[in-house]
């Protein structure tokens, strides 16, 4: 049976004035285009409440109780990759049956819902430290600074499958707190391996790494691909020059390297994915290659390339542009991993 639309509240308040003047259920109804039936209940309901607004409904009693809700709360609060199952466990033995979507509903009413773990790095109370520090010491840098740096990393890039996910608890915006995260360590493995380097003005050079990197074959990715991205990206006398502290980038031979050709390098806090611009470039070729769908290596390794080439220089403005607004967002965030 179809619902009826409810009647609103000046019609509800028109019936009982048309009572009260002595009319009929049946009058009311002609006049109002109403059945007899539906006055009679809003008349008879006046009656009894003096009011004409709906009432609270009843409905049906929760499963749980708020004692049970304090208890699953609690327990998904202390540890958010506790289970549904867990928690289902849980208050059977406290004398509570339900079932797993009873346990998605109540948690949603306390704010909570269950998302995947988003993986960031693992971070270690000197690495917190370092971040803030770097955060702080920059923050009042002007644009025009982070505007002459080329910006670097590697990334993977996979042909097919996806990454296992894990699910916990949350409340909103809370993705990137600790007890949240998965924390993992660079390069799990993939199909491709890229090098790269952008600055505000586009993107820079971008290239295959067909063998596990050394820091040999690193330092020849470097020769032979950063000053070339430099005068392509026409960077202002003084440039500066950044990568993360990855062992084959802080070895004694690329840091003699740097030393020779004069380069400037941007000191860097490890473990800071979300202070390093280019993954938001990362990402935008990652969405661009998978939307091409590429069906081989061969074929995924020209996608990456035309695409790279392909990404606006305005976006890559844009993301040095914002840069003051990520060192704020490590500060707020005391030190830990933030949204980039």
């Amino acid at each position: 049976m179809a619902k009826t639309k409810e009647l609103s509240k000046d019609t509800r308040n028109k019936i009982v004035d048309l009572h009260q003047v002595g009319k009929t259920e049946s009058a009311i109804g002609k006049q109002l285009g109403l059945k007899k039936s539906t006055v009679g209940a809003i008349i008879r309901k006046w009656k009894t409440y003096k009011t004409t607004d709906n009432l609270p409904r009843s409905g049906a009693p929760r499963k749980i109780s708020p004692r049970g809700v304090k208890m699953i709360t609690r327990t998904v609060s202390k540890n958010p990759r506790t289970t549904r199952g867990d928690l289902v466990n849980d208050l059977q033995r406290a004398g509570t049956k339900v079932t797993k979507p009873t346990i998605s509903n109540t948690l949603r009413r306390q704010g909570l819902k269950s998302c995947s773990a988003r993986r960031v790095p693992l971070l270690k109370p000197v690495h917190v430290q370092a971040r803030l520090k770097f955060a702080r010491e920059h923050l009042d840098d002007p644009d025009e600074d982070w505007e002459n740096v080329i910006w670097s990393d590697e990334t993977k890039i996979e042909l097919f499958g996806k990454n296992s996910t894990r699910r916990v608890w949350r409340t909103k915006n809370a993705e990137l707190h600790p007890k949240n995260t998965i924390p993992t360590v660079k390069h799990g493995g993939g199909n491709i391996m890229l090098w790269g380097c952008f600055s505000a003005k586009g993107p820079g050079r971008l290239i295959r790494v067909k063998e596990r990197m050394n820091g040999a074959m690193y330092r020849e990715i470097l020769s032979e691909n950063l000053l070339p991205s430099a005068r392509a990206l026409k960077m202002k006398h003084g440039w500066v020059f950044q990568h993360d502290n990855d062992p084959k980038h802080t070895a004694r031979a690329t840091k003699e390297g740097f030393r020779k050709n004069h380069f400037k390098v941007l000191e860097w806090p490890s473990q800071s994915p979300d202070l390093n611009p280019i993954e938001n470039l990362w990402r935008e070729l990652k969405v661009r290659v998978a939307q091409r769908q590429p069906q081989n290596i061969t074929a995924l390794e020209e996608i990456c390339m035309e695409e790279w080439a392909k990404i606006p220089a305005t976006v890559c403005e844009n993301l040095v542009k914002t840069y003051r607004k990520r060192l704020s967002s490590v500060i707020a965030n005391k030190g830990y991993i933030t949204k980039y």
